[in-house]
């Protein structure tokens, strides 16, 4: 699988990333096990997971397959804190906590260090220097290579990454920021793409397949082995079923139809290759839906593809996005 450099860093991870949200809960340790070693053998590396994913058995399982299964030093592993189970604060940027949730996921992953480190979302009830102080003392001490930002909006990650590059001290650089970003969802376009590209901090996109919509399978009925028939999941999924989300998925299957490949890879590939994203993270239940999404590696879409795809999926972007003397 190609590599790439992890926005302007050093780092250089696998062109799709491993999504863990669901291990622990809906993926058992046998799937979990296929899965990781079927992305190891095609030459992935970036496993994606949090503290809060299945209340932390997606670190804990991560850390059960690493030496026994794949080697450690094969993985390119992202870990994420800062979202807490707690009514009235869902998330928590304090330097204590997000230190003290760094700690507890290298204890379940079985690990001194993590390669990138994500603040799992803004917190607006803490100074945000706080919070990135957090990521400069993660650094520093070696627990995380790398530290990004995960669903902050256009100007909260271009403040925090200005911050980073011009406060006094030794500060640690953004490397990458994870959003939702999909032919379903391409809201990140607006400003936090703009912001990432000028200030070289790579896009790792969630749910590049638009929760699974963009896999056609939602066409004509709901698969009852699907997220979207799922009770904890379905709610998730809903969003992406309206009429808009079905002209898209058309378009999708009439692209995969004529280039002979299937609406996943038509999708992915369309994320995967936009400008400033470094690695679309997938989930997948088992093995044989991973490997489906891998094979991905081999297609690049025509660019008559794309701009047809650009087009029919296009988000309404109006002053002061575009140039006002256009409008």
């Amino acid at each position: 699988m190609e590599q790439r450099h992890l926005g302007r860093t050093g780092l250089r991870v696998s062109r799709i990333g491993l999504g863990t949200l669901t291990w622990g809960r809906d993926v058992d340790e046998h799937d979990a096990a296929d899965m990781l070693k079927a992305f190891w053998e095609a030459g992935g590396t970036l496993v994606d997971t949090a503290d809060v994913y299945g209340d932390g058995e997606a670190e804990y399982l991560l850390g059960q397959l690493i030496e026994g299964l794949v080697p450690r030093r094969d993985l390119i592993i992202s870990t994420k804190a800062g979202s807490v189970p707690d009514p009235d604060r869902r998330f928590n940027g304090s330097r204590g906590h997000l230190l003290a949730a760094l700690d507890a996921s290298l204890a379940r992953l079985g690990t001194d260090y993590v390669d990138v480190w994500h603040v799992h979302a803004y917190d607006p009830d803490t100074p945000l220097e706080e919070t990135l102080q957090a990521l400069d003392l993660a650094v520093g001490s070696g627990r995380a290579r790398y530290a990004g930002v995960s669903n902050f909006c256009g100007w909260q990650i271009a403040k925090a990454a200005t911050w980073q590059l011009a406060a006094p001290g030794t500060r640690t650089r953004l490397a990458s920021t994870q959003l939702e970003y999909s032919l379903l969802q391409r809201g990140v376009e607006r400003e936090v793409l703009p912001a990432a590209l000028d200030l070289g901090i790579g896009l790792l996109p969630s749910s590049p397949l638009g929760r699974g919509v963009l896999t056609a399978k939602y066409r004509n009925a709901t698969p009852p082995d699907s997220r979207g028939a799922s009770e904890h999941l379905a709610p998730f999924v809903a969003p992406y079923l309206d009429d808009t989300a079905t002209r898209i998925v058309d378009a999708v299957q009439t692209a995969a139809d004529g280039l002979a490949v299937t609406p996943l890879q038509v999708a992915l590939a369309w994320v995967r290759d936009r400008p400033g994203v470094a690695a679309p993270i997938v989930g997948a239940r088992n093995a044989r839906q991973l490997i489906a999404a891998l094979s991905v590696e081999a297609l690049t879409l025509p660019d008559e593809i794309c701009r047809a795809l650009d087009d029919v999926s296009a988000p309404v972007h109006r002053y002061p996005d575009h140039d006002w003397s256009t409008l």
